[in-house]
């Protein structure tokens, strides 16, 4: 999209740009990446000269329906031109949503993006004929949208899967303290603070025997206390590490070889980070929440995440080489099942499917 209007792009530009963007995620320096923001220009370019009324003409020709899939949440604040899109081409659009968390918590999101999300939420329930949700909690929290709208989309809960090739890393070496690992990005809902004065606690009682923290993330918004006590707190430094920007091999690495992953959110749609520590045997400690309840099932200790004193316990016993808490959940995890794109994909094709051979949802 350009300009806020939709327009096509070729097959080998976009054959291109979905070739490169896995060395881009895994932080590697190519050819293909650096000529990336180059190919990009282009494809604007491209958007801009042929336009909408090239991607009307397009489509019109295609003898089969044409579908219109968008993964991101981002251009669901343009219905009008989702609704253009449709009336003009007899298109079907199939949504992918994520969460509903900046309407159902907008105390965690930027001020303005709780009716932006509202907005996005809306175009969905407007206008799609297929809808795939990451996960039945996000289901669920969608399903108050469809019901205002009075339409009923095919649906489906397609999980997202694991890339498992990452996880061929091998666990870090040097490390001589016992270290947990909390991964996302550093914003209000994923309750960092509660982690940050817990290990202040740790340093008074135990000061350089303390276990170690790595933060990995971005740092996001309205978290002004966290960066400073991250940044500030003399008592914390050296027990905890800030990581930023890792590569996915860096995660899985520091993941293999930490006591246990600790995921204190007040809210998510899915849980990406969880089903990768379980993914690479690593017991994790997290939030009493639905999402991370559907995805961890029985292997993970669930904790409140306003209850302090049961995440130190759990955190101190864990760090401990014979944690009977941490054998016990090491022998859960050996009947957890990796979520794999395959059956993510197979869903969403089989959507794809109905959606495109039936008539438009009214």
């Amino acid at each position: 999209m350009a300009l806020g209007r939709l327009g096509p792009l070729s097959s080998k530009q976009a054959e291109r740009f979905i070739r490169t963007l896995p060395s881009i995620w895994r932080g590697e320096k190519t050819a293909a990446t650096e000529g990336l923001p180059r190919l990009v220009r282009r494809m604007r370019l491209g958007l801009l000269v042929h336009g909408e009324l090239g991607l009307h003409a397009a489509t019109r020709r295609n003898q089969l329906t044409p579908l219109y899939l968008l993964v991101s949440h981002h251009h669901l604040d343009r219905p009008d031109v989702i609704a253009r899109l449709k009336s003009r081409t007899g298109c079907r659009f199939i949504a992918l949503v994520h969460d509903v968390i900046p309407v159902i918590h907008p105390e965690y999101v930027r001020p303005g993006h709780a009716h932006l999300h509202e907005k996005r939420m809306q175009t969905v329930a407007r206008f799609a004929d297929g809808v795939i949700y990451n996960s039945r909690s996000t289901e669920h929290d969608f399903q108050p949208f469809l019901d205002r709208s009075r339409r009923k989309p095919r649906t489906v809960v397609a999980p997202l899967g694991i890339d498992l090739r990452p996880f061929d890393s091998p666990a870090p070496s040097g490390y001589t303290a016992s270290y947990f690992v909390c991964i996302g990005t550093i914003e209000p809902r994923k309750n960092h603070l509660l982690l940050l004065n817990l290990w202040r606690r740790f340093a008074t009682e135990f000061g350089s025997r303390a276990p170690r923290l790595y933060i990995v993330g971005q740092r996001g918004w309205e978290n002004e206390n966290v960066i400073d006590m991250i940044d500030r707190c003399i008592a914390i430094q050296g027990l905890i590490v800030e990581r930023n920007a890792p590569s996915d091999a860096e995660v899985v690495s520091l993941l293999k070889g930490a006591r246990a992953l600790l995921l204190p959110s007040f809210a998510e749609g899915y849980g990406l980070p969880l089903a990768e520590a379980l993914t690479a045997g690593i017991p994790a400690l997290c939030s009493d929440i639905p999402a991370f309840r559907e995805v961890g099932g029985q292997a993970p200790e669930y904790l409140d995440p306003l209850d302090g004193t049961s995440w130190g316990a759990a955190i101190l016993d864990y760090a401990q080489p014979d944690s009977s808490r941490r054998i016990a959940q090491l022998e859960r995890l050996k009947s957890w099942e990796v979520p794999h794109w395959e059956d993510h994909f197979s869903a969403v094709s089989k959507l794809l499917e109905a959606v495109g051979n039936e008539p438009a949802v009214r």
